[in-house]
């Protein structure tokens, strides 16, 4: 695992601009304090920040080939590189390390820039090419690993974190309406945008190269939903006992380190199986790390605990309490662009509890999106049944009192009748909207964008016309929440304490295998994620197994409702809005005021805006 960065010069005479580069590295320390290296021929400089993980003695970027006519960077792991080098080997190819990373080098090589497609793992590539005089930058086909670039004047600039790329000399700091639209919608910012106009994001499974000042892309791979594919037969049982398996393969493949690895353990049973299977193929105890909360609806140690005693692992605990006032801060510093996802904040802690024990770590991001794990899915299906009866329920729903302390029935009940209407894509995301397009145009004033940032939402959707409408919908989550909003956080969080996470359901073969599915074995009624129970029943308690969702959901509202208020009120003042220019005061006083009042559950918003307006202050000027 690093970090990299680097440039490619338009100006070949003058070449790049080496102490550029030098900063944009020194930003990325966090992500591989182990080592650094530096790349510089031409007009090029590739720069690295290495996490030790595999062949901890070499290892060290940048990598070259034989004869010193390509040379990669890489922040990942290639999971299936040992038998990608035995191949290679039989084709000639001499090896100097046993480190992943000297695979890539090798596999361009022999296969062009063809080699992605072999490669099973998470990783974000660069590689300059001395005889074409070409750069390739690459992302993972799922977007686990991040990788943003700048094309500006001729010449390319690439960096796995946005801060890195505040540090060339010239970058403008204009902001892009489009990504506030998108953020205020999703409270996260999808590729290929970012924050700033001048800064993109490589949308997973893509390939783009520079050559001669030019810059083409190329999608390489999509994971999903495919058209036209018959669901997998057999009895649930038969599906079972073969969806077992391949997880039980896909986990063991994630254990390749020359380090020990720990498991994130939340109490349910996508991060309980992990811990299970993991600890069949550990040579020693497995570390496992929980988070819990004082609140007891929406703590889960006791059930992880269990899962830690059925496998003796080496546990360790926090409990969780609302200092949000030192940590969103933090929080605004390690993503770099605005986040407004609050579970940020126990997998922030839960990051850095794991990194004082272990380097790396598995995570169960991805097993609700393959498998049906969300109360969405469930809304989905009901609404195509009662959807026309909704507008006469909403009234009804409207009327019921908030809770206080949680998100509960009646938040649920108000979502699904405002929603449970509209065609199914606008259905799907109004479950979990953040601030429809009439509060965008009020908060955004002026600087409003009139482009509907659920355009990039209805561009997936027609990729799968055809399939299956639920999976249509799951294939849309993978493609764009997953990846724009749990794998940046899981990402950011844990490289700022120097951890690496592995999320073993995001692999090829697991994915190909939950999308050959029939509907019935994700979600039936109000059962989620039956199969993938069914599975993972023999390795689990029954209290993990059946147990009720909860995952990093913290006890927002009434946070915001008691310790929290005044931090946010503070945040939030009309006078640091108005200082700032980027929303209108006016649209956002009385959205902490409605929250606080009790009359209706918007803590996600009040959050959001939090994250934003201190994200401004720390970044944008």
């Amino acid at each position: 695992m690093c970090g990299i960065c680097g440039v490619v010069a338009a100006d070949r005479e003058r070449g790049p601009d080496l102490e550029a580069v030098a900063r944009m590295s020194g930003r990325l320390v966090h992500r591989g304090p182990d080592d650094e290296g530096l790349f510089h021929e031409g007009p090029v400089a590739l720069a690295a920040r290495r996490l030790s993980i595999i062949d901890l003695a070499h290892g060290h970027q940048p990598i070259a080939g034989e004869d010193g006519s390509a040379v990669v960077v890489q922040n990942g792991e290639i999971y299936n590189y040992r038998e990608l080098k035995r191949e290679l080997e039989g084709r000639g190819h001499r090896f100097a390390t046993d480190c992943d990373t000297e695979v890539l080098v090798h596999g361009y090589e022999e296969w062009g820039e063809g080699f992605v497609e072999r490669l099973r793992g998470m990783f974000a590539i660069a590689l300059w090419d001395q005889r074409r005089r070409r750069l390739l930058l690459a992302r993972d086909r799922f977007g686990i690993k991040p990788l943003y670039y700048r094309h500006v004047g001729g010449g390319l600039s690439f960096a796995s974190e946005l801060k890195a790329m505040l540090e060339q000399p010239g970058f403008s700091r204009e902001i892009d309406p489009e990504a506030v639209s998108a953020y205020l919608a999703f409270n996260s910012i999808p590729a290929p945008l970012t924050i700033f106009l001048e800064a993109r994001k490589l949308p997973p499974g893509h390939l783009l190269s520079w050559e001669g000042g030019e810059v083409e892309m190329r999608r390489y791979a999509r994971v999903g939903a495919v058209p036209g594919g018959e669901p997998r037969s057999g009895s649930e049982d038969e599906l079972a006992a073969e969806l077992r398996e391949v997880l039980d393969d896909s986990v063991r493949a994630h254990l390749v380190a020359d380090v020990p690895v720990g498991v994130l353990l939340s109490g349910g049973v996508d991060s309980g199986g992990l811990a299970a299977l993991a600890s069949a193929h550990a040579g020693e105890p497995l570390h496992t790390f929980s988070i819990g909360f004082e609140e007891a609806g929406f703590d889960e140690l006791s059930r992880a605990r269990l899962v830690a005693e059925r496998y003796g692992t080496d546990h360790h605990e926090l409990v969780l309490r609302p200092d949000a006032v030192e940590l969103l801060p933090r929080l605004v510093e390690a993503f770099d662009e605005p986040f407004g996802d609050s579970s940020a904040l126990p997998t922030y802690l839960v990051s850095q509890l794991a990194a004082g024990h272990v380097k790396t770590a598995l995570s169960g991001e991805g097993g609700d999106e393959l498998f049906g794990g969300y109360y969405t899915y469930v809304a989905d299906l009901l609404a195509r049944r009662v959807g026309r009866l909704a507008p006469l329920a909403r009234p009804l729903a409207e009327a019921l009192p908030s809770r206080h302390d949680r998100v509960g029935f009646d938040y649920k009940a108000k979502r699904f009748a405002r929603a449970a209407s509209l065609p199914p894509l606008e259905r799907h995301h109004g479950w979990k909207e953040i601030f429809d397009p009439e509060a965008r145009a009020e908060l955004a004033g002026a600087g409003a964008s009139a482009w509907d940032p659920l355009e990039l939402y209805r561009e997936r959707y027609a990729e799968t016309a055809g399939v299956e409408p639920l999976a249509r919908l799951q294939d849309v989550d993978l493609g764009l929440y997953l990846v724009d909003d749990l794998l940046v956080k899981t990402d950011r969080l844990s490289m700022s304490h120097s951890l690496e996470l592995r999320v073993p359901f995001l692999d090829q073969r697991v994915a190909e295998f939950a999308f050959s599915l029939p509907r019935r074995t994700k979600v039936r009624g109000f059962q989620k994620k039956r199969l993938l129970r069914r599975a993972l029943a023999p390795l689990l308690p029954d209290e993990v197994v059946h147990g009720r969702k909860q995952g990093f959901s913290i006890p927002l509202a009434a946070w915001l409702r008691g310790p929290l208020e005044p931090f946010a009120r503070e945040v939030l003042a009309p006078g640091a809005i108005e200082r700032q220019g980027l929303l209108d005061p006016a649209a956002v006083s009385p959205i902490l005021d409605r929250h606080v009042s009790g009359r209706e559950d918007l803590s996600r918003q009040v959050w959001g805006l939090m994250a934003l307006t201190l994200w401004f202050d720390r970044y944008a000027n």
